[in-house]
């Protein structure tokens, strides 16, 4: 088994690196890639802070001579794209010497709007999705929607990350309120990140969090998107989004469901 999509004590996961080794190791893990959230330029309480990052570095760098041989240990870091505040992944993997790293959209801006009012799709609580919806589209699910795609492809084309992570997350405060999953104007966004994703090289993360916080009740992306990602020769890799050690295996059925449709090229090495 092998996670690229781990946080720890770092940044809003819990435990420390040691702790994430240890369960992977009595789990058969062959692989652990280490993914915090990089540093943003804001007060935050989720990201690694800009001071911390050189020491998250160096610990996971140790780590990787001190296990070589018994588990392959990844320095990662799972970047979100944010127009003109966070918009060129280069510096930060540099700076780092970072092995991979995951490219994502948690803060959605209005392009016609002032860039530093965000809309937060993530998280543990609705009612901020929905606030943020408000204040930033005016209620405009569709145009939020859209930018939250169109985000996702500017990432795609200007920074071309190793692994799209959970690229439809959008749907999960929206929990069939505003829109279908099934309406035309969203399957033909699903469709244009696709044949972006499979233009780039990049491979998408098929991501379980959502499940087993029982916020989602599918993978991100869903088992009907899944299906046509195979169709494009997508490469995919199986990410938990650990935030405790016990999180590492909390897959969900998804390498058998991955088995079940014969998926042509599942990625377990990074």
């Amino acid at each position: 088994m092998v996670n690229y999509h781990t946080h720890s004590h770092y940044c809003d996961g819990h435990g420390e690196l040691r702790d994430y080794i240890d369960y992977a190791l009595a789990h058969n893990f062959t692989a652990l890639g280490f993914s915090s959230h990089a540093p943003v330029p804001f007060e935050n309480h989720f990201a690694l802070p800009d001071g911390d990052f050189e020491r998250y570095c160096a610990e996971v760098r140790s780590l990787q001579a001190e296990y070589a041989g018994r588990l392959t240990l990844r320095l990662g870091l799972e970047i979100d794209y944010i127009p003109h505040l966070l918009d060129d992944f280069r510096p930060l993997i540099e700076r780092g010497g970072i092995d991979y790293c995951i490219g994502c959209v948690h803060l959605v801006s209005n392009p016609d709007g002032d860039p530093a009012d965000l809309w937060f799709i993530d998280g543990s609580k609705r009612e901020v999705y929905d606030e943020g919806l408000q204040r930033v589209f005016g209620g405009d699910i569709r145009k939020g929607v859209q930018a939250f795609f169109r985000q996702s492809c500017d990432m795609l084309e200007r920074n071309r990350p190793t692994i799209i992570g959970h690229f439809n997350k959008i749907v999960m405060h929206n929990a069939g309120r505003f829109f279908s999953e099934q309406d035309a104007w969203y399957r033909a966004l699903v469709r244009d990140i696709l044949d972006l994703i499979a233009a780039s090289g990049t491979i998408c993360e098929i991501n379980t969090r959502g499940i087993y916080r029982k916020r989602h009740d599918d993978f991100y992306p869903s088992r009907e998107i899944i299906k046509y990602m195979d169709t494009l020769h997508i490469p995919v890799v199986v990410g938990s989004d650990a935030h405790n050690p016990e999180d590492l295996d909390n897959f969900c059925g998804a390498y058998e469901y991955l088995h079940e449709i014969h998926y042509g090229n599942v990625v377990t090495g990074i």
